[in-house]
This record gives structure tokens, sequence and C-alpha cells, in this order.
């Protein structure tokens, strides 16, 4: 009887001299962030060893630079580079047979997603902004299970009755034919990002949040088609160091929140300091060039079309029409199973129109509908609250959740 042989191990690489560099830094010469790229290159394809991966983490975290834009820009480039590849032509067919543009929507997919880590412990926010979201743009919620909360996006989605998503059943191979069918996809980490299995004892191991945390937000499996996003960082500082790291990473359509009390989510207690990229016509563009074809982002000289500008803002519930809740009224520090039950029943609209986490959750839909520009709403707080209400109360975002559920569960 034969059998095959096991797959060979591949060869590790030191980066010993990387590391010397970071831990004496004063008499090395500067380490670039490239440098630190190529060497969580190394990580996903399993050619680090434990103590290096281990020791590489923790010089990033003492030495500060896992906070620099730059440095979680470039890494979470590899990381996208080094996860499994959607077929780019079949994606982008489907989004263009199925989307409705309006405004200066193109029709492009969306995310909100946060960093977590604020010990907020708040109720599953982001992923029900991103199913309310759906009925008005296409949707690919980038998510995994609870690293640093009670209930992960993907556990409170395997928690739904009676007939959960099968949310381990959609990879890169079947993406498009999720599109085809609704609105919304749940893009789940592990089907995509296998090499970082080879980082996940190490991490346990050592305890302490890494650059891992900040990468994940900017690691959609799908970066290059995402029209806007919105992104909750756990703490003020990282605000700017974030715009910037999607600025450099070719974002044109975002927006990085903090809530005053360092919550990654636009607070319902009170103000969120916002840090937004959004797009202007670029004047040197030249339009007769495009030869009938003006999907072009560039002229035939290279100018982009628009160009990106940053913004810093603050936001309250007022800012929405809404009242202000203690966050007392919206912690989530339940298990998954009753978190969903209280998705579905906001998705069922069941709760009464004041209730708290469904103001909470629908000023972030709003902040996702708002950057989108889509038709009347872009730049208007209110409007987009209009519109994720009517989501909920029309049924049309249930209606986005069912089609998913089905569409999964016959891959």
């Amino acid at each position: 009887m034969s059998t095959q042989p096991a797959e060979k191990k591949p060869e590790p690489v030191s980066i010993s001299p990387l590391l010397q560099r970071l831990a004496y830094p004063a008499t090395q010469t500067p380490v670039q962030a490239t440098e630190i790229a190529s060497a969580f290159a190394l990580i996903f394809e399993d050619r680090l060893s434990v103590v290096q991966t281990a020791a590489l983490l923790t010089l990033l975290h003492s030495t500060g630079k896992d906070r620099h834009a730059d440095v979680i820009a470039q890494c979470s480039h590899r990381m996208r580079e080094a996860a499994r590849q959607v077929e780019k032509t079949s994606l982008k067919q489907t989004i263009k047979a199925r989307a409705v543009k309006e405004g200066k929507y193109r029709g492009g997919l969306c995310d909100i997603v946060g960093t977590g880590g604020d010990s907020h412990s708040t109720f599953n926010i982001s992923t029900t902004a991103s199913i309310i979201s759906s009925p008005h743009l296409m949707v690919a919620k980038h998510g995994n299970r609870a690293q640093t909360s009670f209930s992960g996006s993907a556990d409170v989605l395997n928690a739904i009755t009676p007939v959960p998503p099968k949310i381990t059943a959609l990879n890169a191979d079947n993406v498009a034919k999720v599109y085809e069918k609704t609105n919304y996809a749940f893009l789940f980490a592990p089907n995509f990002h296998t090499g970082m299995m080879y980082s996940d004892h190490v991490r346990r191991g050592l305890g302490l949040r890494t650059i891992f945390n900040l990468m994940g937000p900017l690691a959609n499996p799908v970066d290059w088609a995402l029209e806007a996003r919105v992104v909750g960082v756990a703490y003020q500082s990282l605000g700017p160091v974030f715009v910037e790291a999607l600025r450099q990473g070719g974002a044109k359509k975002a927006l990085v929140v903090c809530g005053e009390e360092d919550m990654d989510e636009i607070s319902c207690a009170g103000k969120t300091n916002c840090w937004q990229l959004s797009e202007y016509p670029n004047p040197a563009y030249d339009e007769s060039t495009c030869n009938n074809d003006c999907s072009s982002d560039e002229d035939e000289e290279g100018t982009p079309r628009t160009l990106v500008k940053m913004e810093t803002f603050q936001l309250h519930p007022s800012d929405f029409g809404l009242p202000t809740h203690p966050l007392t009224a919206v912690y989530g520090r339940k298990m998954p199973k009753e978190n969903a039950a209280k998705l579905m029943s906001i998705l069922r609209n069941e709760l009464p129109p004041s209730d708290p986490i469904l103001d909470f959750v629908l000023m972030n839909v709003a902040s996702l509908l708002v950057i989108t520009e889509r038709g009347p709403g872009g730049g208007r707080w209110k409007e987009g609250v209009r519109r994720a209400r009517w989501a909920v109360e029309s049924g049309a975002a249930l209606k986005c959740l069912e089609e998913f559920i089905e569409v999964t569960n016959q891959l």
C-alpha cells in the first residue's frame, strides 16, 4: 500500500541581525518598515522559528514600532499577499452586475470593523451594523472569533438560530458565487489567512497585544475591491496612525473612529473623535484621454482621477438626531447565543425605537452610509440614520442575512 510522502517543512530563516538592530537601536542602522514586513512574510510561510517570532513581536511592542503607520501598512500588505487569493475578474463582474450605484457611491465593497481591545465589551456593534448596511451597500465584513471580547463576530453569527450561516464554507474560490445571491458576505479570517496559524500559539503564549491586533482590520482579503470602510480603534493615539496607514495602503474613503472613552466604535455616550479620508477631483486629470472608457482611475499619463484629503472632527449622538445612552446600557458581556438573539431581535424590528443598543448600532451604520456618499445621505448623519432605520423596519436587512445564510449552507 503506497502512501504520499509528507510535505517537507520549509527551511527556517534567521532574522537575528534584524532583532539585534531592534534591540540596540542606538548603535545600529535604523530598521525600515520594509524589513519588518519581510520578516512577517516569513511567519506566514512558516519559515521563522517560534523563538524569533516571539522576539520580533515583543521588540516591536517594546520599541513602539508596531504603532508606526508605515509598519502597520506594510505588514498588513504582506499579510494580504500571503492570503488565499480571490479571483479578481469574476468578483469584479459580479459586483458590477449586482451593485446599485447612487450619488458618489460606485457600487464597490464596504467594511466596518474594529481593532478590539478597548475593554468595554459592548454588544457586537460592527457585525450588526454590517448586516444593516447591506440593503444599501455591497458589504464584505472581515472578522474572526473572539480575541479580546466575550463574543466575536464569527461567534455571534455561528450562534444564530435555528440555522446559522455556514461561514467556514465561504472561501477564496466561491466569494463571487455568494455575491450573486446577496449583498452581504462575512469573510472568516482563518479561511483566507491560513499562514496565521504559525503565529497563533506564540501570540497566546506572549499574553500581550501585538501588531497582529492592528493588522487584522487592514487585512481584508478583498481589500483591492473595497470602496469604503469604517475602522474603530481602541485608543486615541491610534487614530492618526491608522488613518495614515489606510492612506498608505491606497484607501480613498475611510473613517477611523474612537469614542472619547477609548472605545473602537462611534460612542453612544458622548463624543467620538474621527479621522476621515475622502477623495476629490484631481484638476490635473485629463478626461479627454480616456478613449470612451472613463472607468479608469488614471488618464493616459498616469495622472490619478482623484486625490485624497484627510480631515479630523468630532461626532456626538445629537449629530445623528439621537439621545445619549450610558455605556452600561449597551454592555455585551454575554455569550454568543445571547448576543445572537439580540441581533435577530434588532433585524426583526422587535426593539422599541429608542432602545439604547439600537441607537448605538444605527449611528455606526449611518457612518458607513455617509462616507460612501450614497445618494443624498452623503455628509448628512441624520439622513444616514433614517436610511439605517429603513433597512431594519422594512425587513431588507433581515432578508440580506437570510440570503447569506441560504447561499452559504448550499456551498
